[in-house]
């Protein structure tokens, strides 16, 4: 965590248990290794007992309270039709600030094909609504996206290419309608991949000096392709029933906003990065009934990188259920690897994977990052295709450019998840020898098919039950792990 006044980063606490561990023969408890640099072990209390109540706590208590503070915005009754397919964007966004400016309503795009040359900029108390059978074809050329606006470009704030629709500072927001948006990323953008690094590696280190934002300057002449949707320091926030594909980066990114719900999204892919929903240092969040195929991440929470993430809020109180996920190269779900202002109260339920080429749960973070990860609870999900991970901890993401802010994981609850198939590893829980990962919960997990079943390293309580690899239940004589046991 960061201690603005010294802007040092400093070791939050974290309550330690004070009872003693179930027998052994009433729980399987694996409580893997600390630090290399001493040989004193660490009492936690970490038990059935102690997780039980976490999670009747976390469910029946947390979770409705933070689904009550979630409220999609409402609007006024006026409704400004749009139809016209010539000068789309100019038309758009001046009718939007109108909208905005007398008082708020809806901004209806009627059913058509529209071209649009540049970004949409979204105004206060507008609901744009995208009726049936209207198509958004964003302008695929780079040029069409300037001049450069603040945005957040992997968890870094640079001046850049806007967004495809972009909002800052704006609250009572809304895109709604069955309607759909086309980014078209295939034609330039896509390879824009394969040129970024230069202009990666800039913007990172312009994030680690904290050079002013107003100088992080990129757009023309440089290669790093803007976000779908971005609304940066927004309020009251409503994504309903579209469906959006091939925007150039990732495709939904609320940044620094608070209540938010999106739901009956389609989510379809673009190029690479495309990641589906991505809240970045966002509080009360709710993702629910949405259909999400991508070539990257379904959902990523995140929360800034680096030194340009610690002194910005974390990601809390965000829920995730009844969404159906496919993807690529990414996970079904992720936190990280930009997570530094940290990551914390998540909830996911009743959600379904129908396969990755990588990871179905995956948690990653480098000693770059510092922040933390904590109070995450899992239950009710079906991975109905291979994986070649199925959880997966890392604290050793790659990026690391030597720092030393060790992230902190604590608190992880999974219950009653099925994969038929984890190629390579069912379970990889990595921590570091500086900072361990503490108190991970596993109940209920059948992982049907795997070739090796449990790695845990620097892993602080390990709380197994009823979990079974192969058919298999899981011992500690199963637990593979490369360190030496202290």
């Amino acid at each position: 965590m960061l201690d603005k006044k010294n802007n040092r980063m400093t070791k939050p606490s974290f309550k330690k248990g004070s009872g003693r561990m179930l027998p052994y023969c009433t729980i399987l408890t694996i409580v893997a290794f600390i630090s290399c640099k001493t040989d004193k072990k660490i009492e936690s209390g970490f038990n059935e007992v102690y997780a039980k109540a976490m999670i009747d706590t976390a469910w029946n208590t947390t979770m409705p309270g933070i689904l009550k503070q979630i409220v999609p915005p409402t609007f006024k009754d006026t409704v400004v039709s749009i139809s016209d397919t010539l000068n789309v964007r100019e038309n758009i966004n001046k009718t939007i600030e109108e909208v905005s400016e007398s008082g708020g309503g809806m901004v209806k795009i009627a059913a058509g094909t529209y071209n649009v040359k540049g970004s949409i900029v979204m105004k206060s108390n507008v609901n744009l609504h995208l009726s049936e059978g209207a198509v958004l074809h964003f302008s695929p050329y780079p040029k069409d996206y300037l001049p450069v606006v603040k945005m957040r470009w992997e968890g870094t704030f640079i001046m850049n290419y806007s967004p495809l629709i972009y909002a800052i500072g704006q609250e009572n927001l809304a895109i709604t309608g069955k309607g759909k948006i086309d980014g078209h990323c295939e034609k330039i953008w896509a390879a824009w991949k394969q040129q970024q690094k230069p202009d990666k590696i800039r913007a990172r280190q312009m994030g680690n000096d904290q050079i002013p934002i107003k100088n992080r300057v990129f757009g023309e002449g440089h290669f790093l392709r803007p976000t779908g949707i971005q609304f940066i320091e927004c309020k009251n926030i409503l994504f309903e029933d579209f469906t959006i594909k091939s925007t150039p980066f990732w495709t939904i990114n609320p940044i620094l906003s608070e209540n938010i719900t999106a739901r009956r999204l389609n989510i379809q892919q673009g190029t690479t990065n495309d990641d589906g929903f991505d809240p970045e240092s966002c509080k009360n969040v709710l993702i629910e009934n949405c259909v999400i195929n991508t070539h990257d991440d379904c959902i990523a929470i995140k929360a800034g990188r680096d030194q340009d993430g610690w002194q910005y809020p974390p990601s809390e109180n965000i829920i995730i259920r009844n969404n159906d996920f496919t993807n690529i190269v990414g996970s079904g779900f992720c936190i990280g690897s930009e997570m530094s202002a940290g990551v914390r109260n998540i909830f996911a339920e009743n959600n379904t994977l129908r396969g990755s080429d990588k990871h179905a749960f995956q948690f990653k973070s480098n000693p770059d990052r510092g922040g933390f990860i904590e109070e995450v609870y899992m239950r009710n999900m079906k991975i109905i295709n291979p994986v070649k991970y199925g959880f997966e901890f890392t604290t050793d993401y790659k990026g690391w450019r030597g720092n030393k802010y060790f992230v902190k994981y604590n608190n992880f609850y999974f219950q009653n998840i099925t994969l038929e198939e984890a190629s390579e590893i069912s379970i990889k829980i990595n921590g570091r020898v500086e900072e361990n990962i503490h108190k991970v919960y596993m109940e209920n997990i059948s992982v049907k098919k795997s070739p090796a079943p449990v790695v845990a390293n620097y892993t602080n309580d390990l709380l197994l039950k009823h979990v079974s690899v192969n058919g298999k239940v899981i011992t500690n004589k199963d637990i593979t792990t490369t360190i030496e046991k202290k």
